[in-house]
């Protein structure tokens, strides 16, 4: 599993000169493109008033990827409570998949949850979700439960994944 390196999440991790993408805080300028993002890529999206009032929540790890400056490829939302994580939304646009930017991301949210102690990160993802599900897997998540028919649009089942992030 790797865990993303470079500077501190406040002004953002740049994962390595390989995948070149680096991840930052979203901001009020960058809500356009991730709502894009979230329609292009959910058939049940969030809405644009959900993300903004995510910005600037301290409780929350909401962060964008780019390669180019100013040019958001993908989105990550988060929230920890006490030892618990949950990765709340997770979205990278059609163009940039398969080039380190959902892995980046999450990296990025899994290095946020060891610096306030998470010991468990948990998320929901559709079962036919195939590429999201095998990204997962990469980092260590495994199913725990299935929620029966919890997604809309179309109705699907969701898998339930959860990560230890406990050390041995």
């Amino acid at each position: 599993m790797g865990e993303a390196s470079g500077r501190s999440a406040g002004r953002g991790i740049d994962v390595g000169p390989a995948a070149r993408v680096a991840i930052r805080p979203a901001q009020a300028g960058d809500l356009d493109r991730i709502w894009a993002i979230e329609r292009m890529s959910f058939s049940d999206p969030w809405s644009r008033h959900s993300f903004e009032r995510l910005l600037g929540d301290q409780r929350v790890h909401f962060v964008v990827a780019e390669h180019v400056p100013g040019a958001p490829e993908g989105y990550l939302v988060a929230w920890y409570v006490m030892d618990e994580g949950e990765i709340a939304n997770l979205a990278v646009a059609a163009d940039a998949r398969r080039h380190g930017v959902g892995g980046a991301l999450l990296d990025s949210a899994l290095a946020a949850a060891r610096a306030r102690g998470v010991t468990d990160v948990y998320l929901e993802v559709r079962d036919s979700n195939a590429g999201a599900r095998a990204l997962y897997a990469s980092r260590g998540f495994v199913q725990i439960a299935r929620r029966r028919r919890y997604y809309r649009r179309p109705t699907e089942d969701a898998l339930v994944l959860r990560l230890d992030l406990a050390p041995p």
